[in-house]
């Protein structure tokens, strides 16, 4: 082949290779395009629809977070003159009942938010075991007045719990 040949063959080659590299990264460039806007719209619609199951989670665990309320739970709860080992063991049957009832809300939840319940929900049942065994405590009256002066001495984990809640919605919306 002639250089003359080479030449005229570059010169259709080039223009045709430039141009076809230039179709292929602009068509490129709107497939992604197009995809991340069927992505966002997907995204925007699952939201739609999971955001009421969402709020509907996190009023659940709120309501879970007020049953097992000490003050609540104690209100709630007849002692019906039961020893405070056993009164504790009734008011913890009560909270595991609810917890129970209420786990699958985890899923709808962030996990810093589950990890509050879950820590709200040991807390109180540490409170109500300690206090079962505390000494000078021989009735679960006894036992329910030590429980509700301990609360007006500090706020309950519920509370804190709650609190976190309402500040995680706000990122909601």
């Amino acid at each position: 082949m002639s250089t003359d040949k080479i030449i005229e063959l570059a010169a259709y080659t080039l223009p045709a290779l430039i141009t076809g590299g230039t179709a292929f990264l602009l068509f490129q460039k709107f497939f992604n395009n197009e995809d991340s806007k069927r992505r966002f719209e997907l995204l925007k619609q699952n939201q739609k629809q999971s955001l009421p199951i969402r709020l509907q989670a996190y009023e659940r665990l709120v309501l879970f977070l007020e049953r097992i309320n000490p003050v609540q739970l104690l209100l709630r709860v007849p002692s019906n003159g039961l020893d405070p080992q056993n009164y504790a063991t009734l008011l913890v049957h009560t909270i595991q009942t609810e917890y129970e009832h209420n786990i699958t809300q985890q899923v709808y939840v962030s996990n810093e938010a589950w990890e509050i319940i879950l820590k709200a929900k040991n807390s109180v049942i540490t409170l109500i075991r300690n206090k079962s065994i505390t000494e000078g405590i021989t009735t679960a009256d006894e036992m329910r007045q030590a429980i509700l002066t301990d609360l007006t001495e500090s706020e309950s984990a519920t509370d804190i719990a709650i609190a976190f809640i309402k500040e995680e919605l706000k990122k909601v919306f």
